[in-house]
């Protein structure tokens, strides 16, 4: 089939507390809130959107933030690390800026030929900044303490842990249109040619780690992004055949989804462009106001009073 995949489009994780998260997020990471609203199948819990101006795809860290679920842990048949773009020489900027914030950082290590600094966000998730090889020509979204030469680009790639790759391999290549770029030990990067950034999915594989549990601090599901609707079902029909369980077509108001479980125990959607995040809020306005899905607009009166306050 034609490669119709174009790279990531959004990471779902779980968090904690809303308001540690938000904080997080928006003010020492330095992201836009694009959205704030709730889970569609748990409308009491919000469902918070992270990512640039616009919310372009590739850009898109989402969260589930449930109070007092405890802590997770990474494992086989999870995404176990989200890698973020940055530009050249921001290293040092960032490694002073989690200081202050007492962030847990590693030291700054080489992987296929690029520098990743990798640290932990306030639940344990587990993120990283890699400056990469050529130059990431998205336009970041500034702060007034984080600027466009410091600040993240958006995705660059995301670690998928797994007890053997072989049978996601062929997922990312034989339905994804993914290629083997290559290998440094028991990591397997994987790349699409369709576009130029949020590109990348690497591969680990540990036979011996024990299955990860979701809870706060790790993911949920991994996204990739497809231009429409059409495509979407196309690819549905290829995923089937594979005999793999895969949802309908489901309506989250800022794009289409279909999720099925990939061999390996990941869970991933398969999540269209349209229609964007400023189909019921002006650009100018995104993530300032809570935005409902119609199903649960009866609720807002009862969900304003049940869902925290965020400041």
């Amino acid at each position: 089939m034609n490669n119709n995949i174009l790279g990531l489009h959004h990471i779902t994780a779980i968090a904690s507390n809303a308001q540690q998260n938000f904080n997080f997020y928006t003010k020492t990471l330095g992201l836009r809130l694009v959205k704030k609203t709730v889970n569609f199948d748990d409308p009491g819990t919000y469902h918070l959107y992270y990512g640039d101006e616009t919310g372009s795809a590739g850009t898109i860290l989402t969260f589930f933030p449930w109070d007092g679920i405890g802590q997770g842990t990474e494992g086989i048949g999870m995404a176990t690390e989200i890698a973020y773009s940055v530009p050249a020489g921001s290293h040092e900027f960032w490694l002073e800026r989690f200081g202050v914030a007492t962030i847990k950082t590693n030291q700054i290590v080489e992987r296929f030929g690029e520098q990743v600094l990798a640290f932990k966000d306030p639940d344990g998730l587990s993120l990283s900044l890699v400056i990469p090889k050529t130059v990431d020509p998205r336009i970041a979204w500034e702060t007034a303490e984080i600027k466009s030469d410091k600040a993240t680009k958006g995705f660059h790639s995301t670690t998928l842990t797994l007890q053997r790759i072989d049978e996601t391999a062929r997922i990312l290549t034989d339905l994804f249109g993914y290629r083997l770029l290559a290998q440094e030990g028991n990591r397997y990067r994987f790349v699409t040619d369709t576009v130029e950034n949020a590109a990348i999915v690497d591969l680990l594989e540990t036979p011996t780690r024990s299955r990860g549990r979701n809870a706060a601090g790790t993911n949920h599901h991994v996204a990739f992004r497809v231009k429409n609707e059409e495509i979407q079902m196309e690819l549905r029909e290829q995923i089937l055949s594979k005999n793999l369980n895969i949802t309908p077509k489901i309506d989250r108001d800022y794009f289409y989804s279909l999720y099925f479980r990939e061999p390996g125990g990941v869970l991933f959607e398969i999540a269209t462009e349209n229609p964007g995040f400023t189909v019921d809020e002006p650009l100018n306005e995104l993530g300032t106001h809570l935005m409902l899905p119609h199903q649960h607009e009866h609720l807002r009166e009862q969900l304003e009073e049940l869902l925290p306050k965020i400041n």
